[in-house]
């Protein structure tokens, strides 16, 4: 938990620099909390780190296809001149992932989870895929990781204004 609180405070610093007054002073003990109610169920006082990157990764202001190649290059494992990910990673991602909408009661079951992880792999001979692959089966919207580009473009229009006066 130190850990991520001293990655969050180095975070929350870069941001309040970057966009002065917008970040809420207590950005780093919400942040942290949501962390913990989302990956410290049993009150044990650790959560994972890659768990945790998972979540910031998802809910940042990044672009789907960065946060996707973000999120492979945290799970992928290299092979030789390739990185590729393999089902087991493909289902500590999907399962990280999956805490998020689970916090507002909107989780998935873990049938949800391997039958993402079958459609990702369908067509695959190997035991794991390469990025390309990959992002192609995102970019197809997998129910297990629909609420991920849905929030995305939610909040992709909140700065969007129109011209258009209603009478």
């Amino acid at each position: 938990m130190q850990q991520i609180s001293t990655m969050l405070m180095k975070l929350f610093q870069r941001a309040r620099l970057e966009k002065p007054g917008q970040i809420d002073p207590r950005a780093v003990e919400f942040t942290l909390s949501l962390l913990i109610a989302m990956y410290d169920r049993s009150g044990t006082g650790y959560v994972k780190t890659r768990s945790a990157a998972a979540a910031l990764i998802s809910l940042s202001g990044d672009t789907l296809l960065a946060k996707y190649r973000a999120l492979f290059q945290f799970y992928a494992v290299p092979d030789g001149k390739e990185t590729l990910i393999t089902r087991s990673a493909l289902r500590s991602l999907l399962t990280d992932l999956n805490q998020i909408p689970a916090i507002v009661g909107e989780g998935c079951t873990l049938s949800c989870v391997e039958i993402a992880i079958h459609d990702c792999f369908h067509g695959v001979l190997s035991a794991a895929v390469v990025e390309e692959k990959f992002l192609s089966w995102l970019r197809s919207e997998p129910a297990v990781l629909l609420w991920l580009p849905t929030c995305y473009r939610l909040s992709a229009t909140e700065m969007v204004s129109h011209q258009a006066r209603c009478r």
